[in-house]
Order: C-alpha cells, then sequence, then structure tokens
C-alpha cells in the first residue's frame, strides 16, 4: 500500500516575510507598489488633526490598500474587511499586521467622495504612461443598481401626506376604541399591545410629517417633471430595469478601446441616461487637462439608445465630438439583426403582465418598414405585392416632411392578409402609409443625421466595437468583483464606491501588463 506524507493543516505560528507575500505581477504587488511608490496621498493628511495632540491614526495609504483589495476579492462588507486583516494572509500583508475596527474601514470608506476623484486620475495618468489608452474610440454605458435604500419608502409628497393622514386616523380610530375599553375589564396584555400599535402609528406618522417639513419640495426631473422622493436615500432613484423595479443609482462608465481602460466613472441617482451623455463627454475632455487631452479629433465616441435624444446629438455637434449614438431603430434596421426575435424570451402564456392590448395590435400589423418604398421613383409596394398610389408627395407631419401612400379599395378590400395590415379592419378600407424625409425647412435633422452615419458599412462597422470594449468591463465589475449593489447612501458616497471599482478594474490592467513587476 503507498505511503504518503502527512499533510497537516492545523493552525500553527510561522516566521512569515509579509512583503513576500505580495508576489510579483499580482493585482496585490502593483497596488501595494502603486501606493507606495507613485500616488500622492496628502490630500488625505487634511482629515487628521493629531500633529500635537490625539491619538495615531491609521494610515489612509493602508486602509486604501486594503478596501481596494477586498472590492477585488468581492468583499464589500466593513465587517468583512476587519475580518480578513485578522485571518488572510494577503490582507496582513497589506496592512502591516494591523486590525483596523470595520467602524473605521466604514468611515474611511464613506469620506473618501473628495479624495477618490484624485487617486482616479492618478492611475488614469499612470495608465495614459503605459500606453494603455488608444484615444481612438470610448464607449459609454451605465448599469443600474440597487442600493442601501428601501423602494416601499418612495412617493411624492402627496403620497406621504396621504400614508401621513392614514396613519393618524388609525391612530385616532384604535385610540378612540381603546378609551371605550377601558371602561371595560381587560386583559393587561391586550392593553398593553395596543398601547404599542397607537405608539408605532403616531411615531411613524411623526417621522412622515418631520420628512415633509424638512423637504418642502418634490423633487425635479430633467424636464422639470416631479421625480419620486425616497425618505431613506433622497437622492436615489426608482428605476425600471429589466429584473424589474429596483431603487438605487446608475454606474455610468466611458471605456478606452485599446486596453478597456475606464477613463470616467460617475453614479447617479437617475434612470434616465440621456442626461448623463454630455457630462460624461465633458469630464473625458477634463480627466487629464495638464497632460495631452484624452479626447482628440480624431477620437469617435459610441453609446447606446439609451442616451440619444436630438438635444444630446445637437449638443454633441456644437461640442464639436464625433460620435455614433444608436437609436431605438438602429436593430430594426440592420439586417444583421433580422434573426434576433427568435433569441428573446417567449412570455408566459399562463401569466401575461403586459395587459397592453392596444400595444399588442400595433405591433402585430404592418410596419413602414414592411412596405418596398423606393424614393428615386416614390413608388411603393405592399407586403401583398401591391402598388400603392400617392396621395402627397409633400406632405408636412409634425415639422417633418414626408410623402404618403394610399392603397386602392379593390386591392386592400378583398386582401387576405387585412389584419396583418390594418389596426381596424372592420372599419378601415385602405391602408395608408408615409416616409420621413427629414425636417420640414429642407434641413435633416441631427437624428436624421445620425442614423444616416450609423447605417453606413462604416458606421455600422465602427459601432460594433461598442460591445466589445464596454460590456467585458461590466461583466468583470459586476460578476468579478461581485458588485450587485451600492451599500451606502447619498450620491457622493455611492459615486466613491463606484469609483473604487472601476480602480479595481484599472489597477487589474496595469498589473496584467507587467506594471510594478
Amino acid at each position: 500500500m503507498a505511503r504518503y506524507k502527512p499533510i497537516d493543516t492545523s493552525p500553527r505560528f510561522l516566521a512569515v516575510d509579509l512583503q513576500r507575500q505580495l508576489l510579483p505581477g499580482s493585482f496585490e504587488h502593483a497596488l501595494n507598489h502603486l501606493i507606495d511608490f507613485e500616488l500622492d496621498l496628502s490630500s488625505f493628511d487634511a482629515r487628521f488633526n493629531n500633529d500635537e495632540t490625539g491619538a495615531a491614526a491609521y494610515p489612509p495609504a493602508m486602509l486604501l490598500k486594503v478596501v481596494l483589495f477586498a472590492y477585488s476579492q468581492g468583499i464589500v462588507s466593513s465587517r468583512g474587511i476587519e475580518r480578513a486583516c485578522r485571518d488572510h494572509v494577503t490582507f496582513i500583508a497589506l496592512s502591516g499586521d494591523t486590525q483596523p475596527h470595520f467602524t473605521t474601514i466604514a468611515g474611511f470608506v464613506s469620506n473618501l467622495a473628495d479624495e477618490i476623484a484624485r487617486v482616479f486620475t492618478q492611475i488614469l495618468y499612470l495608465c495614459d504612461r503605459q500606453g494603455l489608452i488608444g484615444r481612438e474610440m470610448f464607449a459609454i454605458d451605465g448599469v443600474k443598481l440597487p442600493s442601501n435604500a428601501s423602494k416601499q419608502k418612495s412617493g411624492t409628497r402627496a403620497d406621504f401626506e396621504h400614508q401621513a393622514a392614514k396613519l393618524e386616523a388609525a391612530a385616532r380610530v384604535m385610540l378612540e376604541r381603546h378609551r371605550e375599553a377601558d371602561q371595560r375589564a381587560i386583559e393587561t396584555d391586550l392593553k398593553a399591545k395596543e398601547n404599542q400599535r397607537i405608539t408605532r402609528l403616531q411615531t411613524d406618522a411623526a417621522r412622515l410629517r418631520q420628512w415633509l417639513t424638512a423637504h418642502p419640495e418634490d423633487r425635479k426631473g430633467s424636464q422639470g417633471t416631479i421625480r419620486k422622493s425616497n425618505r431613506t436615500d433622497n437622492e436615489s432613484a426608482k428605476m425600471a430595469t429589466s429584473k424589474g423595479v429596483i431603487q438605487g443609482y446608475t454606474g455610468v462608465a466611458a471605456v478606452d478601446a485599446k486596453h478597456q481602460i475606464i477613463v470616467d466613472a460617475q453614479a447617479h441617482g437617475t434612470g434616465s441616461e440621456q442626461e448623463l451623455l454630455v457630462p460624461v463627454i465633458k469630464a473625458i475632455q477634463n480627466a487629464l487637462a495638464d497632460e495631452q487631452a484624452l479626447i482628440t479629433p480624431t477620437s469617435l465616441i459610441t453609446a447606446d439608445a439609451g442616451y440619444h435624444s436630438e438635444a444630446n446629438l445637437k449638443q454633441l455637434a456644437q461640442l464639436d465630438v464625433d460620435a455614433l449614438i444608436a437609436d431605438n431603430g438602429m436593430r430594426q434596421r440592420d439586417p444583421r439583426f433580422k434573426d434576433q426575435d427568435k433569441h428573446k424570451q417567449a412570455p408566459d402564456p399562463l401569466h401575461d403582465k403586459s395587459g397592453n392590448q392596444k400595444a399588442k395590435i400595433q405591433a402585430a400589423v404592418y410596419r413602414p418598414e414592411d412596405f418596398d418604398y423606393d424614393p428615386e421613383t416614390r413608388t411603393c409596394v405592399c407586403p401583398a405585392g401591391k402598388t400603392l398610389y400617392g396621395n402627397g408627395s409633400h406632405c408636412i407631419i409634425n415639422g417633418f416632411a414626408a410623402v404618403k401612400f394610399q392603397g386602392a379599395q379593390q386591392d386592400c378590400v378583398p386582401c387576405k392578409q387585412r389584419d396583418k395590415c390594418l389596426r381596424t379592419p372592420e372599419k378601415t378600407k385602405t391602408r395608408q402609409v408615409a416616409f420621413f424625409h427629414g425636417k420640414a425647412d429642407g434641413e435633416p435633422s441631427f437624428t436624421n443625421k445620425m442614423q444616416a452615419r450609423i447605417d453606413s458599412p462604416e458606421g455600422q462597422a465602427k459601432y460594433g466595437r461598442r460591445f466589445a470594449t464596454v460590456e467585458p468591463v461590466f461583466g468583470n465589475i459586476r460578476h468579478n468583483k461581485q458588485l450587485n449593489r451600492f451599500t451606502l447612501r447619498g450620491q457622493k458616497k455611492v459615486d466613491a464606491q463606484w469609483k473604487l471599482y472601476c480602480l479595481v478594474h484599472n489597477i487589474e490592467k496595469l498589473a496584467h501588463h507587467g506594471y510594478a513587476q
């Protein structure tokens, strides 16, 4: 029978050289070298006023190393980081065998808003110095993540006033019932429970009234509309995602195409990505103000349909920024996506939550894209193969020039495809269709110009690189680093936490390309 040496993994005391635990080429080795020899952390010194009196503080450099390494391992809890500093040899090496309390770690992360932006810029400069930024194309995208806020405590001021009135009314009814019961014999335990319920209702109503007094106005949206407030984190937003409605923030990242370096990272409490496009582009332009500009005349900005609007395209033209911003109909026009519907998940036939019968009917009928329109000969053929006659060659619809066509009764009335062509075939005799050609004044809109660019073979090839540039970055942060929610409250704190995760991604890139070996 084979004999093996015994393997003993029980606890023991070992003489360990902490520096040798940080292996060259690893993330922790690059992180340790960066913070000790490359980064200027003097701005952190303003936090402390213990030059002559007071206890000694933990060095910000050590805390930053520990937090960034913890985030790279998917550890976001301050208690988990404290535990790792006691038990994990790499954390012990980075912390110099100190065990900072979890409150120290939590306080450090919560107050990083001002300093972390400077650290992010310094790392970005080092990435540029190592030749990791190409400046040819930048892809902008965002991810919506829940935050440390209760979705049930969101609403408008009118909603909160209604809730407070209901709680006060319920408390009055219970109090009156309690007074009537005082005249009769009642068990002591039941009486105490009713008192607790009345006190809880009154306390909740008082908190609502206090919040309404502290916030005299509703939050305003980008278009002047009312945006729902939240009583646990009023800077977060209620936003729709593919996984349902969440209460949280949108983390936006601008990624360089050469080596997927994140050149700008921001977190905002809004689900509308349109209002974030121009601020992100301006931030990229000012990222390295003292060095060579990130955006050059040959740089291309790409973003998906969530950032598309006529106002955004107009601002980009005024800023002289070359950009390809997709619109909602881009994939329907692209022949490469003609089979995309077969990859979509079919709705559950036993539980269809949509309930919008009108939208279903509109989606079922033929759209203008299904008609064969020749702009040169001004002819139009319907899906059934019948030629439509023109009933308006110079029409203006909502300020846009259009060409209109209508089917003949002798073709449409007996047609077997009426149910697919007309929304109300029992009422409508013939089908009409219009094709637009830009604004009525002859000048095509910025949207039309962008559609022409992005539909061209060159535009399709350039825009096709966007997905491979930015999506792997979010996959790394969300899956590998396990960022599935923000743990802080307030836009500045959440923005700092998002920048920390993006810093981890950039430092990983430096480590993988041989930095500090």
